[in-house]
This record gives C-alpha cells, sequence and structure tokens, in this order.
C-alpha cells in the first residue's frame, strides 16, 4: 500500500482519513443492506427449506449491516474526540475511480453468488486469497497518493480495509506522541453517542489513545480485518451463507433466493447509462424517492445529535427518530424490489438507490426540529398517497412514519419552549405533578358530610374522591386488580358494592398513603390536604418483572415525552389495549414469561435516581433510558443500567430485553 505522505501527522490529515473510514462503512452497510432487502420473503415458489434459509440469511446481512453502522458511529464518535465534525455524507453508487482503492468496487446489487463473493472479498483476513466476485473486478488500475511530503491531505492505498485500519492506529499514535492526548482528544465528549443513546458496539465515548484504538480494534476483529478463523466475523458468516447457498442450489438448480432487483438503480436519467438502471415505472419511481427521503431524513437527524450536547432528551430523540425512519426506509426499501424497473428493463426489478444529498451535516440547531417535523409530515403523507397503499410493507411504513411525526412535533415544542425561556427547560417533581391530568380533577367547593358516601368527580377518566385531609385518585384505566387496595385497606375500598366504593376517611391518612404506594399501577394516587408532602420519586429508578405479567415501573417517569406519576405497570405480553399500559389482558392470552430472569450486568450505578424516560417505539420494544435497576418479581437485581430496549411484544427469546421479534411477529402497538 502507498503510505509515502507528509512525514509529520497532523489533525487534518487523521481527519481525512477517518472521514474515508466514514464513506467507507457507510456505503459497505448501504450495500448489505441492498442485498438483504432483495431476498424473497413470503413468497411462492420456496421450499419451507428455502424460505426458512432465505430468512435466516436475510438476518444475518442485516445484522452485518447493523454492526457497518456500529463501526460507522465508532468512526464517528473518534473524529468528534478529535475535534472534528462526523462525515455523513458519501459519494453515489456507484462510486467514480478514485473515491477508494482500485481493489475496494462498491456498488448495489442484489443477492446472488457473486455478490455474496463480493461480500466475501471485501470482509476476507490479511493473505487471503478469496476472489472478487464476477462483475466487480477493479475497472481502472490506478494508484492514489503521492510520493512527495506535502500538507495537503491526500488519500492512502491499501489491499483490504483491516490494513486501512491497522495504518489509521499507528497515524493516530504518532499524533498523539507529537501533540500530547490532552490536546489531540479536544472534542467535547458530550457531542459524542454513548450507550446512553445507541446500543451499538461502537457508541462508546472516545476519551482518550486507549479508547480509540479499541474501538479500531473492535472494527478489525468484528468485520474487516478479523482473522480467519474468527467464528463470529462479516467473513465467517458470509462464508458459512455461501456454503448452504450452493448446497440448496446442488439440491434444486432453479432455486432463486432473491428478486432480480436493479443494479446500481437511479431516479433520473443518467448522464452515463453503464452500469446503471434508470427506474421508469412511476410507482416503484414514487416508492425509491420515498426510501431515498427517508434514508437522507435519518442522517439528518444523526447529524443533529452529534451536535446536540447530550445525555440529554433532545439528543436521544433525535437518535430514536433516526432509527425509526430507517425502519419505515427498510419497509419501503423491500417494497421497491417486488415492482418492475420499467419498459426498458423488462426482466429487471428496481431498488432503492441511496440517493445522498449534496451536504447531509447538521443544520442550525436552532431550527432543526422545525424542519424535522415538516419533512416527517410530508414523508408521511407521500407515503399515504402511494400506489397500492394497501400493500402490507406500504402500511407498515405509513404507520412508522405518522407516529414518528407526532414525536418530531413534540420536539419542535419542547425547542420553542427552550427558545422561550433562554435555556432548556428543567421540570420540577411538583411541576410534574402538576401537569398530570390527575392534578386537573376539580374539587367540590364543599367537603360533603360523612355521614354521606363520597361521590366521585371525574376528569379524563381519573375519579377525585374528596376525604377530609385527602382526595383520593383512581384511574380504572390503568388498574391491574393487584387487589393491595382491597385486602389493605377493606373500610376505605370496598369490594362488590353497588355505589361509591372508596371511603377516604374511613383510615388514617398516613396508612392509607402507604395502600396507595403498594398499588404497582399508579391507579391509585393522593393529594393530601393536612400540609404533608405528596408521592415523590423513589430513591431508586426500579422497574420489576412480574410473573407472566407487565413490568412494574417506579421512579421519577416520563412516558413518551410526557411526566406521569411515579408508579405503573406497562405491558410485556403485546395483548393490552391500553397500550403502554397493561390492562390484565396477559390472563386473557395465557402469557407465559419468568419472572425471574438470569442476573446481567448488574454493576452498581454512580446515580440511581434521576429522570427516567420510556419511549414506545413504534410496533417495537420500550426504549428506556436513566439510571435503572430492573429486578425480579422476587426482587433479585437482573440488571442496572442507563439504556435498555424492554420487550413488549411478548416473543423476545431474550426477556426482559428486545431481540426484534416483533419484526418477525407482526407486532402491532396501537
Amino acid at each position: 500500500m502507498n503510505t509515502a505522505q507528509d512525514s509529520k501527522p497532523s489533525r487534518e490529515r487523521l481527519l481525512h482519513a477517518l472521514y474515508e473510514a466514514a464513506e467507507l462503512e457507510h456505503n459497505l452497510m448501504c450495500t448489505y443492506l441492498y442485498a438483504a432487502f432483495s431476498l424473497r420473503s413470503g413468497e411462492p415458489g420456496l421450499s419451507p427449506a428455502e424460505a426458512e434459509a432465505v430468512a435466516r440469511w436475510r438476518r444475518v446481512i442485516m445484522s452485518v449491516a447493523i454492526d457497518e453502522m456500529g463501526h460507522l458511529t465508532a468512526v464517528w464518535n473518534i473524529t468528534s474526540a478529535l475535534g472534528g465534525a462526523p462525515r455523513f455524507g458519501r459519494g453515489n453508487f456507484p462510486l467514480d475511480p478514485g473515491m477508494l482503492p482500485a481493489g475496494v468496487q462498491v456498488k448495489l446489487a442484489p443477492f446472488g453468488a457473486e455478490v455474496l463473493q463480493h461480500f466475501i472479498h471485501l470482509e476476507r483476513p490479511a493473505g487471503s486469497n478469496e476472489p472478487e466476485g464476477k462483475g466487480f473486478e477493479a475497472s481502472y488500475a490506478y494508484t492514489r497518493g503521492d510520493s512527495r511530503a506535502r500538507l495537503t491531505p491526500m488519500a492512502m492505498d491499501y489491499d483490504t480495509v483491516g490494513i486501512f485500519y491497522h495504518c489509521l492506529g499507528q497515524l493516530l499514535r504518532d499524533f498523539v506522541g507529537l501533540v500530547g492526548e490532552h490536546d489531540a482528544f479536544c472534542g467535547d465528549p458530550g457531542l459524542q453517542l454513548s450507550p446512553v443513546e445507541l446500543q451499538l458496539t461502537g457508541a462508546k465515548p472516545v476519551l482518550c489513545l486507549k479508547t480509540a484504538l479499541a474501538a479500531f480494534d473492535s472494527i478489525v476483529k468484528q468485520g474487516e480485518g478479523a482473522s480467519e478463523d474468527e467464528p463470529d466475523s462479516h467473513y465467517q458468516k458470509f462464508v458459512g451463507i455461501r456454503r448452504e447457498l450452493r448446497a440448496l442450489q446442488d439440491e434444486n438448480p432453479n432455486f432463486e433466493p432473491a428478486f432480480a432487483a436493479a443494479t446500481n438503480p437511479v431516479l433520473r436519467r443518467p448522464l452515463r447509462r453503464e452500469g446503471r438502471v434508470w427506474i421508469e415505472d412511476e410507482a416503484a419511481a414514487a416508492t425509491v424517492d420515498l426510501a431515498n427521503v427517508g434514508y437522507a431524513v435519518m442522517l439528518r437527524l444523526l447529524a443533529h445529535s452529534y451536535a446536540t450536547p447530550g445525555p440529554s432528551r433532545e439528543k436521544s430523540l433525535a437518535v430514536d427518530l433516526a432509527l425509526g425512519v430507517m425502519r419505515a426506509v427498510t419497509h419501503l426499501g423491500e417494497r421497491a424490489v417486488r415492482l418492475p424497473a420499467g419498459p426498458s428493463y423488462p426482466d429487471c426489478q428496481a431498488g432503492m438507490s441511496f440517493t445522498a444529498l449534496r451536504d447531509a451535516g447538521a443544520l442550525s440547531v436552532g431550527t432543526a426540529w422545525q424542519f424535522f417535523s415538516e419533512r416527517l409530515a410530508e414523508l408521511a403523507a407521500a407515503t399515504k398517497a402511494l400506489p397500492h397503499a394497501d400493500d402490507p410493507r406500504v402500511l407498515a411504513a405509513s404507520r412508522q412514519l405518522e407516529a414518528l411525526t407526532k414525536r418530531a412535533r413534540q420536539g419542535l415544542a419542547d425547542a420553542s419552549l427552550r427558545s422561550k425561556d433562554g435555556a432548556a427547560a428543567t421540570t420540577s417533581v411538583a411541576a410534574q405533578s402538576a401537569a398530570l391530568p390527575s392534578a386537573s380533577v376539580a374539587k367540590p367547593k364543599q367537603s360533603l358530610p360523612q355521614a354521606v358516601a363520597p361521590v366521585p368527580v371525574s376528569d379524563h377518566g381519573v375519579d377525585a374522591i374528596e376525604g377530609k385531609d385527602m382526595t383520593l385518585l383512581y384511574e380504572g384505566k390503568r388498574c391491574i386488580h393487584a387487589r393491595f387496595c382491597v385486602t389493605g385497606a377493606p373500610k376505605v375500598f370496598l369490594a362488590n358494592v353497588v355505589g361509591p366504593w372508596i371511603h377516604p376517611d374511613a383510615m388514617p391518612v398516613d396508612s392509607l398513603v402507604e395502600i396507595a404506594h403498594a398499588c404497582p399501577s399508579g391507579a391509585i394516587r393522593y393529594r393530601r390536604k393536612d400540609g404533608k408532602a405528596d408521592e415523590l420519586p423513589p430513591p431508586v429508578n426500579l422497574i420489576a418483572i412480574r410473573e407472566g405479567g407487565p413490568y412494574a415501573v417506579r421512579g421519577q417517569l416520563e412516558l413518551d415525552g410526557q411526566p406521569v406519576p411515579t408508579r405503573a405497570t406497562l405491558c410485556r405480553c403485546g395483548a393490552s389495549k391500553n397500550k403502554p399500559y397493561c390492562d390484565g389482558s396477559h390472563h386473557e392470552v395465557n402469557f407465559a414469561a419468568s419472572g425471574e430472569p438470569p442476573t446481567g450486568a448488574a454493576d452498581m450505578l454512580p446515580v440511581r435516581d434521576g429522570l427516567l424516560a420510556i419511549d414506545p417505539v413504534q410496533d417495537g420494544p420500550l426504549q428506556v433510558r436513566g439510571n435503572l435497576e430492573i429486578t425480579s418479581g422476587t426482587g433479585r437485581v437482573v440488571a442496572r443500567v442507563t439504556s435498555a430496549r424492554l420487550c413488549r411484544c411478548g416473543a423476545s427469546g431474550t426477556k426482559p430485553f428486545c431481540d426484534n421479534s416483533h419484526a418477525r411477529i407482526g407486532f402491532r402497538s396501537d
């Protein structure tokens, strides 16, 4: 490889190399996604064994694409740590010669034997003799860089991606040796992505040379540049698919696991037609257009997350929206390969082109949420109006985008509030309580005589029952009939009676407060009139996993961006008709799930309270952020985390954590 460049390492040279690393990981991610989108699913013509294999290959290729996203995040974090702005753009497919070394070919193509061989060649270990896939051979022979010393950074040549990262690591060591570690890593760590926002291997803060080199090492070991016998490497995963593909094709020479999607599809008449497919069919072009728009919005959101200090709700929301948009893009990308490219290509299907904007960088922090709310609304409306809008993939994308639009508008409202106040709004516990529906219940002007049974006053489904020293609040829709009330305070909560059944004055206030605190769902709450404090969040945020039942949550809670009472039970069976809350449907569907999962990461957290934000992902898991202890039903620690994705479809094989089974079973969260 060519390493002859300017003799002295510099920050500019490092950033230049990291920008190429970002483009490389970004391009590989797109090519893997395209191949995965092209695989058949649910269509006739595959035997049960073939269909099972194709579904498994899709999961493997998607997991590799997600790994590439993790590698990309690691590169972005290192770039930010060095004081640079991460690179989100890239060249459009197919890449022009010189963008990468001559031996590294990148283009969009559907899954097949030669594409798979191309992936194996790209991910091959150093010294491997795996050939390039047919049709992916270098079209030009050229050498990048210059042997003469220059201050202008120049690209380097490399045979494998692993070698490229080894050279990057050495360049970083040399730079740190020149300027010192403190000056080298001058970026704000709060601008990087961390496990609080994103649960990917690469989302680890880079603070020093050791953590930066560890990120490079993780990229090499997991993917490009792994040793030949690394069992979980991308190379071995692709080799395994090749072995299975050959066996199935030996049994059935007519086996076609993928649609004949376009190679390098484009949406406008290309200046150079060779190696490109112009999508002429209007329905296909409209679908690809929306997939591309979603992809571009995703990049804008990620760029905004790197311009927003964290941990913060705004940073997390930007990442959540980006991931949500990518799920919608996946549905649209899979729809595109099922549509014809057009009359000029009678034997070819369409495909998502991953069109890159001229610039995908961060927008102005002050106006970004205006843009996101507008753009997502446009995208949601256009997806709903697509031809064949009854297609299940289009319907799923439309549902996803409508939900994301609502969340983006919440981000816009929060941004407007910050702008009005001149600073980020901080909400006290008292202010949160005032914002709850239960606090808006009207009080009677006069207390009823004690001889008369108190009559509840209802507002927004919350009953307010007035007593002498306390107002008891009851929200029947959230009740899971845990029975702590009727067994602990039978004179206050009368079971199986006609008419008023809650009598606040039948028990001393302090004792009744304890009964209310025992209610896991938060259906029973209170407001004291004796001058003592109302309920405060507990000193430790907890989620207890109930045997065959819901999550019992306690903490300073924020649900879908809105403050809620400090106790809640959230559905984990997938059957509740009051999602995200439990309504007891787990009994109806005979939900069977242990309340005693094994203990995982349980290191003590330095802080155990604070805001616990729970965001239900549309048709997906509960995204939880904040200091949290997850416990079994008996109180044993299962995990101590600051971020988690908790299953709420009931199908995960790694309960309580999500394993993406919601996509497999078609879970719907409405």
